[in-house]
């Protein structure tokens, strides 16, 4: 079954510990979710959703998070803006090679921005809850932000995308 058991309450923890970086769970790659485990996929949109919601609570930031973070190896991801959606199984596409620079943050390394580049647009495909097939062109931070998040099913880190070594800045308190 899938959730942390919580022994106090019996019951789950919504709220799930965000892995950081430095964490070796953080570089592997993320199996595919089977149609068989579908149902599971509830529980871990509730999980990210939670996460990330509280995350954004204390550091006033967070639009999504993948399945990775929260030590789920699975190929997800969650955006919560004024739409929340769950891509399960996601693929990405690029119409064009134009990439633009970005200062990546991430919820594994939330006192850190990364200089990297990243392609201007994107197309992701993916099954939705009822597994069917899905896609959406994205465009500028929308763009960057998914690329983001899929490199985390892939065990890629912004850190590893750094465009030099002086590409990494702490963040201002």
């Amino acid at each position: 079954m899938y959730g942390n058991e919580n022994s106090a309450e019996g019951g789950f923890d919504v709220e799930r510990t965000i892995l950081l970086l430095g964490n070796p769970e953080l570089y592997e790659v993320s199996r595919e979710v089977k149609i068989e485990e579908l149902h599971q996929m509830e529980q871990v949109r509730e999980d990210l959703k939670d996460t990330l919601l509280a995350f954004r609570a204390r550091y006033g930031v967070g639009r999504a998070i993948a399945a990775p973070q929260i030590g789920v190896k699975k190929r997800v991801i969650y955006r919560h803006l004024d739409t929340p959606v769950l891509f399960i199984n996601p693929r990405l596409a690029f119409p064009e090679q134009e990439m633009i620079d970005v200062l990546d943050d991430c919820m594994s390394f939330p006192d850190l921005l990364v200089r990297v580049k990243r392609y201007k647009r994107c197309i992701i495909y993916y099954k939705d809850l009822e597994w069917n097939d899905c896609s959406m062109e994205l465009e500028g931070d929308m763009s960057e932000l998914i690329q983001h998040e899929y490199d985390h099913l892939d065990g890629i880190l912004a850190t590893l995308r750094a465009v030099d070594e002086r590409a990494l800045v702490m963040k201002p308190h």
